[in-house]
């Protein structure tokens, strides 16, 4: 829920980033063009084949191995016909990598920067557009919309989501509301997990390292020609940053988590035209949270809270001929929070709460010595629930016109004493549709859009699409795409209800025991929008990609280049906490730039290369009631997490003796207080033997920078991390 705002002015890169940063576009240019003038030089007017475009996607030369995307449009597309860039991060890069988060993932695709807000809350986001939660992505877990329904956000630590299980990410940049509706804002986030038969037998694994990292994880599934399941489960802890800092000193830093996920899956297969998935899992733990930064009234003692989440899905999938098969999907997902706040607040503040005629007082902690002061309990506890219809149909009329078609239904119900003094519902319903035409063999048309109406705002709103993409080859496309989409305010931006009832209240206060006090009574009256109606956000983009490959000798050169142009508009930027509530559709930014991915795989080798440059403009376009500082600062709380140069640089190769290695660097440049750079480090040996198979691994994070990036209390001590894994398989 709500946490305090640190927001330090960026003192600037340092000038190894800056010379680092200027080189990086000219050596990509020079790298690619070198590469691409080689390929071409091999190549021949022979290897054009006429006939390649006759039957759409399957005509392609399967030699050419294009990559298949299933997100972006629904379906199932190669991304020479994809309308917009999609990055696709296999399970396998994700391990041979050595990534130990789910959020971590992230650092891989152009465009995207991860990071930590409030006390350890692991954030990601497209383009920055965040002030406290990484609202505007759509993510979805095999098909099911995992966000939480009051803010939107994304609780990356809790994700019953095992890395062992992920069969492959696809993340589609840019808008994409015209398939998923309201919160495909900036673009979507589709994990993806294997199969049941994939991962029939036994697998155990068990993962340690710094900053008291823990994980463990087993599975155990069996296949057969009508059914096929798998049960998994999976520990991960850890102790957080360090440290953190406050009035220039430091302090331990409570922000660690420690949470047990179980999954279930399966598949019954009823004949050869139907099928049903069944999934379920329930997720339990604690999720630590630090009394100086949590931004509780007056909170003074270290808080957990306690977890306890579950979601069961069901697909029926219905296979009516060759060219035509739907599905009918339903889910239900349940969050629950419970926290409890134990508060000391100074006599003499407590009192200007009890005195309407006070001014509103700036709220502090106790100290050792006070007199007689506010003691009690608050509750901050919170539940969520989700309840999702959808039905998707596919038709395939011919090889060169495909229709994706469907209709959805969502209820999200929110609880909270505190949050909403009860309970409240939104409803979304939506229709959504894709066409894919290919008039010549040269271009395909895409045409999507989604309408949707959701009780929030108690409107509709049109979400379209439409793409060119010029097939100059079997395996070179030039795109050309336009979008629009909106994002609506969330529940808890748009209707809360937000109050305390102190329980176990000590002398001399006893007296308020369950009252009711309202937060509207104790923020700033002369700044606050609390109350407020507000409007949906929009977003304009225009997008020119390039997708292609190149063969040399012995390897694949794979590159997918992106320049954009957004324009989004009223944004919603400002503070949520106790104490000040200034949100508002107040912001407009510009965003420009390009986005680089590229591949080059050779036999035992795998080189992947991202780079990003983003230059964003913002004004302010709220009400001429703030002043000049208030009005920066709502625009750069907008864009805490837009970064202007970021990317990353991966190596994954095969040794001998049954062992490979693996190297990466992330960076981001110019956040709010500095840059970040680390470089990871992995050797694992890996042995198959008849009926089984093995892993031992060692990892190692170097960060290269000592400055915290968004906040000080991102501290790490030792800018050497270690952590050593051990897996089998059987």
């Amino acid at each position: 829920m709500p946490v305090t705002n640190y927001l330090v002015k960026n003192p600037g890169p340092s000038t190894r980033a800056r010379a680092a940063v200027a080189l990086t576009p000219a050596i990509l240019v020079g790298t690619l063009f070198t590469l691409a003038t080689a390929s071409a030089a091999e190549s021949t007017d022979d290897s054009y084949d006429a006939t390649a475009f006759g039957d759409a996607p399957e005509a392609f030369d399967m030699d050419s191995a294009i990559p298949e995307v299933l997100t972006t449009t629904r379906l199932r597309q190669p991304k020479s016909r994809v309308p917009g860039t999609t990055t696709i991060i296999t399970g396998d890069m994700i391990r041979d990598l050595g990534i130990m988060n789910l959020v971590e993932v992230f650092r891989l695709v152009p465009g995207m920067t991860v990071d930590t807000v409030g006390s350890g809350q692991p954030v990601t986001s497209y383009h920055g557009t965040v002030h406290y939660e990484q609202r505007r992505l759509q993510v979805q877990v095999d098909g099911r919309t995992s966000y939480r329904a009051s803010l939107s956000d994304m609780d990356w630590n809790t994700m019953p989501v095992p890395l062992e299980l992920i069969e492959r990410i696809e993340i589609s940049r840019g808008p994409n509301s015209a398939a998923y509706g309201i919160n495909a804002f900036l673009g979507t986030i589709n994990i993806i997990t294997h199969a049941p038969e994939d991962t029939a037998g036994v697998e155990l694994r068990a993962v340690s390292g710094s900053r008291g990292y823990r994980r463990a994880f087993g599975s155990v599934g069996d296949t057969s020609d009508d059914y096929s399941w798998r049960l998994a489960y999976e520990k991960r802890k850890s102790d957080g940053f360090d440290e953190q800092e406050d009035d220039g000193k430091f302090y331990p830093f409570y922000d660690g988590y420690d949470i047990n996920t179980f999954n279930y899956d399966s598949n019954l297969v009823f004949n050869s035209n139907y099928d049903l998935d069944i999934r379920a899992g329930v997720v339990d733990g604690i999720d630590e949270e630090d009394a100086r930064k949590n931004g509780k009234l007056g909170g003074d003692e270290n808080s957990d809270i306690l977890v306890d989440d579950y979601y069961l899905q069901t697909r029926l999938n219905v296979s009516t001929s060759e060219r035509h098969f739907f599905h009918f999907q339903t889910s239900f997902q349940n969050y629950n929070r419970r926290e409890r706040v134990n508060v000391c607040i100074p006599e003499a503040e407590f009192s200007q709460i009890l005195d309407p005629s006070s001014p509103t007082p700036d709220l502090t902690a106790c100290t050792s010595n006070e007199i007689d002061p506010f003691r009690a309990i608050l509750n901050e506890d919170t539940e969520e629930s989700r309840l999702a219809f959808e039905l998707q149909d596919t038709i395939l009329f011919n090889p060169d016109l495909k229709l994706v078609s469907g209709l959805g239904y969502r209820k999200d119900t929110y609880r909270s004493e505190t949050f909403f003094n009860g309970r409240g519902n939104n409803y979304q319903s939506r229709v959504f549709g894709n066409l894919e035409y290919s008039p010549f063999r040269w271009l395909t048309l895409n045409s999507g859009a989604n309408w949707e109406k959701t009780t929030t705002t108690d409107e509709g709103y049109f979400s379209p699409r439409l793409a060119a993409n010029f097939i100059l080859s079997d395996n070179h496309t030039l795109r050309f795409v336009y979008s629009e989409a909106v994002r609506t305010p969330d529940a808890f931006e748009q209707n809360p209800d937000w109050s305390y009832r102190p329980t176990n209240v000590a002398p001399p206060f006893e007296f308020v025991e369950g009252e009711r006090f309202l937060v509207e009574d104790l923020v700033d009256s002369s700044t606050s929008t609390l109350g407020k109606t507000l409007e949906e956000e929009r977003i304009t983009s225009r997008e020119i990609s390039y997708f292609g490959q190149y063969f040399l000798d012995s390897s694949i050169l794979s590159l997918e280049v992106r320049y954009f142009n957004d324009q989004l508009r009223d944004m919603i930027s400002g503070i949520i906490n106790e104490e000040e509530w200034t949100i508002d559709n107040n912001v407009a930014l510009d965003q420009e730039g390009f986005e680089v991915e590229a591949s080059l795989d050779f036999p035992g080798t795998k080189l992947r290369l991202s780079y990003a440059y983003l230059d964003q403009d913002g004004r302010y376009t709220g009400e001429n009631d703030r002043n000049a500082g208030d009005k920066q600062y709502a625009i750069d709380l907008l864009g805490r997490l837009s970064v202007r140069h970021s990317g990353s640089l991966a190596w994954i190769q095969d040794l001998p003796f049954d062992l490979t290695s693996s190297a990466a660097f992330y960076f981001a440049d110019e956040f709010r207080r500095s840059h970040f750079e680390r470089a990871d480090f992995r050797l694992a040996r890996r042995v198959f033997a008849s009926g089984y198979s093995y892993e031992l691994a060692l990892t190692m994070q170097h960060y290269l920078d000592r400055d915290p990036t968004l906040s000080p209390d991102n501290t790490v001590k030792d800018h050497n991390q270690f952590f050593v894994e051990a897996g089998v398989r059987f």
